[in-house]
């Protein structure tokens, strides 16, 4: 049996992060016989944590949290079922260039107990689990590759794949935002352009998820080691 995370960094459960987990869960359902894959999404924003809070308790020698966050909130028990999973897919809308915030808070819990202070890694747990990476956005493709979204999305992809493993990411451009564009002040975007860009490009969007999904499960149900950030 094999465990697969979907962890929806939106807080919108039925919005475009959401959709397209969702999508790629059913990938890696498909993958192999419903038996051998658990799949779960998990929205961050139904939980109540903070960031890292720099108690070092990770760090602390003999300590029984070393190599580990010893906080006590609702991302505890998450943490230990990612670690003890099989694959995870992170996705999150873009906010100011970046990943959304209780994502970010997520990923500073789970990174720094990994962020070693000695020369080896001796006690730290290695295990590889493939994560993959969805982003979904408002602006273009055009704009996304000319700002710094790509340098930062790219950071955090590299100290996850470093860690843990790594399948590769996907995004969604120029997304539809709202249900009515006439009850919001939004005449900076075309509601027409906007509806006509989805119909023809969120298929494709929703197939990437479902290969990204699908791509997870593989590498989850295979004996070889995840390769890391940037290899193949």
């Amino acid at each position: 049996m094999k465990t697969i995370y979907a962890i929806n960094g939106s807080p919108r459960k039925k919005g475009n992060t959401a959709q397209l987990l969702d999508q790629a869960l059913v990938g890696a359902k498909a993958s192999f016989p419903e038996e051998e894959i658990t799949a779960e999404r998990i929205d961050l924003y139904d939980l109540h944590y903070t960031g890292c809070r720099s108690c070092f308790a990770c760090k602390r020698k003999g300590g029984a949290s070393y190599g580990k966050c010893a906080v006590r909130d609702d991302l505890h028990s998450l943490l230990e079922r990612l670690l003890n999973s099989d694959g995870v897919i992170v996705g999150s809308p873009v906010y100011f260039q970046n990943i959304t915030g209780q994502l970010h808070a997520l990923y500073e819990r789970l990174l720094f107990p990994y962020t070693v202070y000695s020369a080896d890694r001796t006690g730290i747990p290695q295990k590889s689990i493939p994560f993959g990476f969805l982003y979904t956005m408002n602006v273009t493709e055009e704009w996304f590759k000319q700002s710094q979204c790509p340098a930062f999305l790219q950071l955090w992809e590299s100290l996850i794949g470093r860690n843990f493993g790594y399948a590769g990411h996907c995004f969604a451009f120029n997304t539809y935002q709202f249900h009515d564009y006439g009850k919001y002040v939004s005449d900076l975007f075309s509601e027409m352009d906007k509806s006509s860009y989805r119909k023809a490009h969120w298929p494709q969007d929703c197939r990437a998820a479902y290969e990204l999904g699908w791509k997870i499960a593989a590498l989850a149900c295979r004996e070889e080691p995840v390769a890391p950030c940037g290899q193949s």
